[in-house]
């Protein structure tokens, strides 16, 4: 059996002093609004809580689905990339990022300087990339694009959805097992400010090629949607905040394991979530539901 670990939404605390040059855009508000809340939101000892029960599992491989930083201030990509460092290798750990990850203009291709070799394919091609592990191939999406102040919606920008398609064709008739990484849900309903701005044709594409697995994060909360696909409905996951504070999130800190079994054309995968207990007050098994097979 392989298994697949997910986790998002790091928001990595705490957050270093701002230049006071970073602060004249949306940088602000954003540093206005941690100070009120989002510091106490974020935590690094639920994160810390998180990542040891995460190793313990012993997962064949590690994803996470963006929102590392929190205002893509200069000085927190470095211990961003020591915190993944600490998470695993490279090739053991694989990043889309977030829109955190892209606050504003002036930083938006810092994430992909600091965590390149998160952020790469197995031919060293960028978004869209492929990578295969085990039984797994993922593929890498970026939605992480500046946007205006209060916004924090996301694009499959640099033509994606386009090569999206093929490369779900091809592997779906290798039979793969396909996992595709994205930080903002291709859903419907999201709120106007926060959607995928192409998510309709993101789900297009799903309908006609399919994948067994979409991941994603951004909305800090565990949610299990089902997509038309081809031949099967495709699952589409989002996992809570890995650092969020059980005195402001309705989902604590988790994350989810997949156990991936069986062979092309027949493959079998259960959902496991972890996450805070508020009546245990550790991280624990809070649901377990097979998926396929």
């Amino acid at each position: 059996m392989f298994i697949l670990a997910h986790l998002s939404d790091i928001h990595l605390a705490p957050l270093p002093r701002p230049n006071p040059v970073e602060l004249f855009s949306k940088r602000g508000l954003g540093y206005i609004n941690w100070l009120r809340k989002r510091r106490r939101v974020h935590r690094a000892d639920m994160l810390a809580r998180v990542v040891a029960d995460l190793k313990a599992r012993k997962p064949g491989h590690i994803a996470v689905t963006g929102d590392l930083v929190n205002l893509s201030l200069t000085k927190e990509f470095a211990p961003a990339c020591a915190w993944l460092a600490g998470l695993g290798e490279p090739n053991n750990v694989t990043v889309v990022p977030g829109n955190h990850d892209s606050y504003v203009r002036s930083a938006e291709t810092l994430a992909l300087q600091h965590w390149a070799d998160y952020m790469r394919g197995d031919n060293n091609e960028n978004f869209p990339f492929v990578r295969r592990r085990g039984p797994i191939t993922i593929i890498g999406l970026s939605t992480s694009l500046p946007t205006a102040p209060l916004a924090a919606t996301g694009e499959l920008h640099g033509n994606q959805l386009a090569r999206l398609a093929p490369i779900l064709e091809a592997l779906g008739r290798e039979n793969a097992f396909r996992v595709v990484l994205i930080h903002h849900p291709p859903t419907e309903g999201a709120h106007h400010f926060r959607r995928l701005r192409d998510a309709a044709g993101m789900r297009e594409v799903l309908k006609k090629f399919g994948a067994e697995l979409v991941l994603h994060g951004h909305h800090h909360e565990a949610s299990l949607t089902w997509l038309p696909g081809p031949q099967q409905r495709v699952p589409v996951i989002g996992v809570p905040s890995a650092s969020g504070s059980p005195d402001f999130h309705d989902d604590p800190a988790g994350y989810n394991l997949y156990e991936i079994d069986g062979e092309p054309g027949a493959w079998r995968c259960t959902m496991a979530s972890r996450g805070w207990s508020r009546d245990d007050r550790r991280i624990t098994e809070l649901r377990r539901q097979p998926l396929m097979g």
